[in-house]
């Protein structure tokens, strides 16, 4: 049960490539932001909205050189990204990165999407980053339901064995004593539940209730802050699937054109069926990602990611509301389903956790990311080390050392268990499939034009070896297609003539160093659009660069 169903919104920055100039050529950028600095990726904010990124030349002495909210700015041990990396990396921008000097060198770092909480903070702190997004990519171009403690004065210290009372009156906040924002806390829990504070950092049993307060005494101690993570074990909240401030921060969302929703606590699939209908009442181009952190949610996982564009794997309150045990398989499955039903998958929550305060990771973080990788997330994502974290510029270098190390361990190509038969009956399905093993065979990269961005989701979705560049006139899709794994997308306004397009697209990878003279490449015409072909016919092509 975590009580402040959160909204959260992201914007995919493309620009996040090589560091030379783009022309009349783009990366792109989204909400859920994702970027291609260096990495040809993106960065993402959990409410998305498309951003601008036809870049301009961006060169690492033209980078800000000093940062005023936090010193971490050293590259130390942890490598520059100068090779592609295709888990792309998600970062929660908070009041440790929230400048633009921050978000600047985050995108340097390695950043692919940025994520906003809509938990924390309000609409004109969310906007400052928005906006701060979208300068860096128009410069470089190429809260659901939660429930939370209140606001406190100061942290409190809780001791075992102290009592400690939650309340559901508003405003209070002292040393027995805070306020919680979900007005049925009181009839969830009884007498011998476990309280969990902040996915288990803290416990408390419940002794005695009554009409407006839960009385508890701690069992862990620790230290409590405001806006806290509240679970119940083995129960969830009886929460509304969207709430009044959801609303709100649905449509600030709509208003920025965000990229991507990540909706908190979904527990079935009727509130993205809700959410959607609401979107296309709006005329909005935003898809939705379920974050699977509910008890609830977990018979109706394959409905939910059926009816969604992604998931979103929370572990810190999935553990709080499942045996903790129970976790890592759950985490397996997840990625399986999606990825056998050609969706985005996110692995989010402790990936880093002791780098909020420490500069270096412990080795099972490093192994826990690494094991994200290997099981076929699309992206991995920081929460707490990048929004409040005392050094967030190391933690992505971290996590883009360690996705790029490993990586280089995995043989592409392997397609998802089931794909075949779920697409079994599908042109274009059996095309990227065959592209795949074609690219792998010749040791090649992949050049697809796509207007709606399937083509490439389903060739990240067959996880090729090669880099799949992506090329659209459409810089939603751009931005959108930087969540995906293994995907470069780039803006490029596509001629009427095939030709003179894939000469165009040639020199731009060539020019940015991407591909070399000579090279092969593997090209591929097919998808539910068809571009400069007929709607029956198909091609893979290798060609020279």
């Amino acid at each position: 049960m975590a009580a402040t169903r959160s909204i959260q919104s992201s914007f995919a920055n493309p620009s996040f490539g090589s560091l030379q100039s783009r022309k009349s050529v783009g990366f792109a950028s989204s909400v859920f932001v994702a970027n291609n600095v260096r990495t040809s990726q993106r960065a993402s904010v959990r409410i998305s909205a498309p951003v601008n990124t036809t870049r301009a030349a961006l060169q690492v002495e033209d980078l800000p050189k000093k940062i005023e909210k936090v010193v971490d700015t050293s590259v130390s041990m942890w490598s520059e990204p100068t090779v592609k990396r295709k888990t792309k990396i998600v970062c929660t921008i908070g009041p440790s990165t929230d400048t633009r000097e921050m978000i600047w060198k985050l995108a340097e770092a390695g950043m692919n999407v940025a994520r906003m909480n809509m938990s924390h903070g309000d609409h004109a702190s969310h906007q400052k980053v928005i906006d701060l997004v979208k300068e860096y990519n128009n410069e470089h171009k190429d809260n659901g339901p939660e429930v939370r403690s209140g606001d406190l004065p100061q942290p409190v210290i809780l001791v075992p064995g102290q009592e400690f009372t939650f309340t559901i009156k508003r405003g209070v906040g002292t040393t027995d004593c805070v306020s919680v924002n979900y007005d049925d806390f009181v009839n969830d829990v009884d007498a011998g539940d476990m309280l969990l504070v902040d996915g288990g950092m803290m416990s408390l049993v419940v002794k005695s209730k009554d009409e407006d307060s839960v009385k508890c005494e701690v069992v862990d101690g620790g230290e409590l802050k405001s806006r806290r993570h509240l679970n119940v074990r083995g129960k969830s909240a009886t929460l509304p699937s969207i709430t009044e401030k959801d609303w709100d921060d649905i449509k600030f969302g709509v208003d920025n054109k965000v990229d991507f929703y990540a909706v908190s606590f979904v527990k079935d699939a009727e509130v993205v069926h809700e959410l959607k209908a609401y979107l296309k009442s709006c005329g909005a181009d935003i898809h939705v990602i379920p974050k699977i952190e509910s008890a609830d949610s977990i018979p109706n996982l394959q409905s939910i990611i059926a009816a969604s564009d992604g998931a979103m794997v929370a572990r810190g309150d999935l553990g709080a509301e499942l045996p903790v045990e129970e976790v890592p398989s759950l985490q397996e499955e997840i990625i399986r389903l999606c990825r056998s039903m050609g969706k985005a998958v996110i692995v989010a929550t402790n990936m880093l956790e002791s780098m909020i305060v420490h500069p270096t990771p412990t080795r099972a973080e490093v192994s826990d990311i690494a094991i994200a990788v290997k099981e076929g997330s699309d992206a991995v994502m920081l929460s707490g080390e990048t929004a409040h974290g005392k050094f967030p510029l190391k933690a992505v270098q971290v996590m883009h050392a360690v996705s790029l190390r490993t990586e280089a361990t995995i043989v592409g190509g392997e397609a998802p268990p089931n794909l075949g038969k779920a697409f079994k009956n599908h042109t274009s399905e059996m095309f990227a499939f065959h592209a795949t093993m074609m690219s792998n065979t010749l040791k090649t990269s992949i050049v697809v034009f796509t207007r709606t961005g399937s083509m490439a989701i389903l060739l990240s979705h067959y996880r090729p070896s090669g880099t799949i560049f992506a090329f659209t006139n459409e810089k939603t899709v751009q931005q959108r297609l930087a969540l995906y794994q293994g995907v470069t997308p780039i803006y490029m306004p596509f001629s009427d003539d095939a030709e003179k397009t894939f000469a165009d697209a040639s020199t731009f990878l060539k020019e940015q160093g991407m591909v070399k003279e000579g090279e092969q490449v593997a090209l591929v015409q097919s998808g539910k659009q068809p571009i400069w072909r007929l709607q029956s016919t198909h091609n893979i092509q290798i060609r020279k660069v």
